[in-house]
């Protein structure tokens, strides 16, 4: 008597998994482009100061109240510069994360694979 292996030699198993990781790439690859399009913005010193990047943490743009541009004082205004584009990177980069973490959600993986 043989001993029987489940799902041994493919099947529709196997072939149902395949379909499942192409549309699971396929949703990443999507994904990827959806909020590397997007831009992100935050401030510092009240709104001072606000930053925007894109998903792929390149920025576009910087916006500084005049009234806080103190020839005597530019140090504050770098920090504030520093803290809203760390900011708004961080928000591109959880985004990224988050939008990712549910695309894989659906295969059963372990945690921390990396995805």
């Amino acid at each position: 008597m043989k001993a029987r292996i489940p799902n041994q030699g493919g099947g529709n198993s196997q072939a149902a998994m395949m379909k499942k990781i192409q549309d699971m790439q396929n949703e990443m690859a999507r994904i990827q482009e959806e909020v590397e399009s997007s831009e992100f913005s935050a401030s510092a010193g009240g709104g001072a100061v606000e930053v925007t990047v894109t998903g792929k943490h390149e920025v576009v743009s910087v916006n500084i109240q005049p009234d806080v541009v103190d020839p005597d004082d530019v140090e504050i205004l770098s920090d504030m510069i520093i803290a809203a584009t760390n900011e708004a990177i961080r928000k591109a980069s959880d985004t990224m994360e988050q939008k990712m973490g549910s695309a894989t959600s659906g295969l059963g993986l372990p945690a921390g694979l990396g995805f």
